[in-house]
């Protein structure tokens, strides 16, 4: 029973080892960037996709892109003026903090971090505006799928162009895949990551990046064409974007080191965003095929399983001359789930005639769908561990107690 549960963790970074306690999981210890300028310096993403270049022609200025994710800081002093009022799922009547755990800090200043000085983070689309929904809890984890699914539907609704998700898992979710659908539906392109092997139980790239129409994003190690170790990757992999060696932004208004495909995935994102700056015309299905047909093909010649059509290549994304399609290439047209789905399940009675309408009778590893963060500790093997442990303990007991009453029998 145990096992049946649907692990999902957000593709956060993957810790160095450390004995000390509480230390947040996408930290490395002692590697704190203290100085803005440094963190500027070390920014080397920028670099590998030619940022320069790509803002003389696009700044992501007017676009929304919504972060569903632990929440953002907007009072980090890179992302100040740059976050939209949101959306917290979590504590709707409002958290302590608008992100405790960071990872959406992070992955927000990717995308739209201030390029007004020399300091600090600077975002791939740094005029873009960042909407934030907020489906992970203090400790980067929710158990809901209808609660991410929800949150895609909220940005939608309020005005988001592209939408990163910077999680996922093994277990498929029909009311997912619905908002996803609405999204596509309502023109809104959706990005998300392959996911970590540190943080999955197998090599299979997550969902929902694996859901037809998102571009699933893998990632890369620092300064190379290689991908990157702990990448999850595979037939649903679509692009892939710098992942390791990264310095992001840390509430409230400091920076840490981190990897992971989360934080690839908003780079793919951003450039989505600076493509709907400079051709607000185009539908999302022509910003994903522009996405595609300019990546840089690395690895094998043509779409493979490792880095599918190859790396991000923003320069090219934004000036090459591509014939419109109008529908999105990736997507199967083929609707999976109920797009009209209310509260999350355990707010409407099980006997209720509409429940099964809205989506909200699914299997139980949908309900049961689980968050963690990555580099955590895994606690379901532990459970099954100690469940293990316990059955053998009864099965040894009821047998010596057979063994005793047998003797007993034939004295």
């Amino acid at each position: 029973m145990l096992s049946a549960a649907v692990a999902v963790v957000p593709a956060a970074a993957v810790p160095a080892p450390s004995p000390a306690l509480g230390v947040p999981v996408a930290y490395a210890p002692g590697d704190v960037t203290d100085r803005a300028d440094q963190v500027r310096d070390e920014q080397w993403q920028l670099d590998k996709l030619n940022a320069k270049a790509a803002w003389r022609t696009s700044t992501g200025r007017g676009v929304v892109v919504a972060v569903i994710d632990s929440g953002v800081d907007g009072s980090h002093p890179d992302l100040v003026g740059q976050v939209l009022p949101g959306l917290d799922l979590v504590s709707p009547s409002g958290a302590t903090e608008p992100d405790p755990v960071g990872h959406g800090t992070t992955v927000a200043g990717l995308i739209a971090g201030r390029n007004d000085d020399r300091q600090g983070v600077v975002g791939l689309a740094p005029d873009a505006r960042i909407l934030p929904v907020r489906v992970l809890d203090e400790e980067n984890r929710y158990d809901d799928a209808l609660i991410v699914a929800q949150g895609v539907r909220w940005a939608v609704d309020n005005g988001a162009q592209v939408i990163n998700l910077s999680l996922g898992g093994s277990g498929d979710s029909a009311a997912l895949a619905a908002a996803i659908d609405y999204a596509f539906a309502r023109d809104v392109v959706v990005v998300a990551c392959t996911g970590n092997l540190a943080t999955s139980p197998d090599a299979k790239v997550w969902y929902p990046a694996r859901e037809p129409g998102v571009i699933a994003v893998s990632g890369l190690e620092r300064n190379s064409d290689n991908l990157w170790s702990g990448a999850i990757t595979g037939r649903a992999t679509i692009l892939t974007a710098p992942a390791s060696g990264l310095v992001g932004a840390r509430p409230p208004s400091g920076y840490w080191r981190v990897q992971g495909t989360s934080f690839a995935a908003p780079l793919v994102a951003a450039t989505a965003a600076l493509i709907r700056a400079r051709y607000p015309q185009l539908s999302a299905g022509d910003v994903v095929n522009r996405l595609l047909v300019t990546a840089k093909d690395i690895g094998p010649t043509g779409r493979d399983d490792r880095f599918g059509y190859g790396l991000v290549d923003p320069v090219a994304a934004l000036t090459v001359d591509v014939p419109l399609v109008h529908d999105n290439p990736l997507d199967d047209n083929d609707s999976p789930g109920v797009t009209g789905f209310g509260p999350a399940p355990g707010s409407v009675p099980v006997n209720d005639p509409g429940a099964e309408q809205l989506g909200l009778t699914g299997p139980q590893q949908e309900t049961q769908w689980r968050a963690r963060a990555a580099g955590a500790q895994d606690d379901t093997a532990t459970e099954r561990l100690w469940v293990g442990s316990a059955i053998l303990v009864a099965l040894l007991t009821g047998a010596a107690l057979m063994v005793r009453r047998f003797r007993q029998s034939h004295r």
